[in-house]
């Protein structure tokens, strides 16, 4: 039996390729947010931790579309949403589609946070479970799925040993 292309399960086809601004948002306790979450097409995947920030829109630039995400996920608004301190590549399947993600990690410092998730477009309030503020510690200890992995480790070489002078590729 010959299947018609457009007919091929979408995991079949290239990823689509996309840019994104991540933020390790870390309150004045050096804990860091993470959201819970899931891909509601797959719920039996499980759910992962990570953290706030989302694809580039249009003509945005990487901290333009990083501005627009803290302010949509979190409520917080700043002047400067810091500098990137990681990159990383990403592959996914979210919702039966597959992307590979170009992500830029930048360092935001807040002072204690109330969340406000108001700002959640569709696919985040389908997706996302919830939130939390995690230390090193609890992170380092935790049994649960993280992104990036290796979180714990990074993040507290990052708050100990301060901003690298490049970011750091995670890939690699």
């Amino acid at each position: 039996m010959n299947e018609r292309p457009d007919r091929l399960h979408r995991s079949d086809r290239p990823p689509i390729e996309r840019r994104a601004a991540r933020l390790l948002l870390v309150d004045d306790a050096d804990r860091i947010l993470l959201f819970d979450g899931f891909d509601p097409h797959e719920p039996a995947a499980g759910r992962w931790w990570f953290t706030p920030g989302g694809g580039v829109e249009g003509d945005e630039t990487i901290a333009d579309a990083a501005h627009r995400e803290l302010a949509e996920e979190t409520g917080l608004r700043v002047g400067s949403v810091g500098p990137v301190v990681w990159r990383r590549t990403a592959e996914f399947t979210f919702e039966g589609t597959r992307y590979r993600q170009q992500e830029w990690f930048h360092l935001v410092r807040c002072d204690r946070l109330d969340v406000d998730i108001s700002g959640f477009d569709a696919a985040e309030r389908r997706s996302i479970a919830g939130h939390r503020w995690w230390s090193v510690a609890e992170l380092a200890a935790s049994p649960e799925v993280v992104y990036p992995k290796d979180l714990a480790a990074r993040l507290s070489d990052l708050l100990v040993g301060g901003r690298p002078p490049i970011p750091l590729d995670l890939d690699g």
